[in-house]
């Protein structure tokens, strides 16, 4: 009752550090989210209404960059939004969302996930951009102060990481996405 609320107020704070003005919640409980119909059609829903071209989410892999375990919940929900970049297009699937009026949205052309132990692409975030991820992570203090014993701190963490991902752009710092193609310009690559 508490942790739920805070958490939601966290979030929100953070996002606005990066300029997002919109943070929609699906009630899964943090920690121990499960892989399912569920999640993928709450993931469906949310496509279907802001209808994007592209999806950031996190890694579904064990490993992440240098080796670093991933977490549960962090790699359920990246599989679910790969998996719900397809089903939000698929009118069979899912076809109640239609009665709450929302309608198939086959436009995702792109999942990208972040911090995969195998990138294909990436983004420079040398300076300002690592600063204001840096601020959004810090925005979390209940939640970085729970983490366990150890001490957490953003700025070393996110500093670290986005390092460890400079060198394969060639810049200071960089964050990198292994990309899905959903959707492809002219013809697909089987039919080239």
């Amino acid at each position: 009752a508490e942790a739920g609320p805070l958490r939601e107020a966290e979030e929100r704070a953070g996002a606005r550090e990066v300029g997002v003005d919109t943070v929609e919640f699906l009630d899964h409980r943090d920690g121990v989210v499960e892989y399912g119909p569920g999640l993928r059609r709450d993931i469906v829903r949310a496509i279907r209404r802001h209808r994007p071209e592209v999806v950031v989410t996190g890694a579904f892999t064990v490993r992440m960059i240098a080796g670093v375990t991933n977490q549960a919940d962090h790699r359920v929900v990246g599989l679910a939004a790969l998996d719900a970049a397809r089903d939000a297009g698929n009118r069979w699937i899912f076809p109640e969302l239609a009665d709450e009026g929302l309608e198939p949205w086959g436009g995702v052309r792109l999942v990208c996930m972040a911090g995969p132990e195998r990138p294909t692409h990436g983004v420079d975030v040398t300076g300002e951009p690592l600063e204001r991820g840096i601020a959004s992570l810090s925005a979390h203090v209940q939640y970085t102060s729970g983490l366990g014993e150890q001490s957490f701190e953003p700025r070393p963490f996110l500093t670290w990481a986005a390092r460890m991902g400079g060198p394969a752009l060639g810049v200071e710092a960089a964050v990198l996405f292994d990309v899905h193609h959903l959707a492809f310009e002219g013809k697909p690559p089987w039919e080239q």
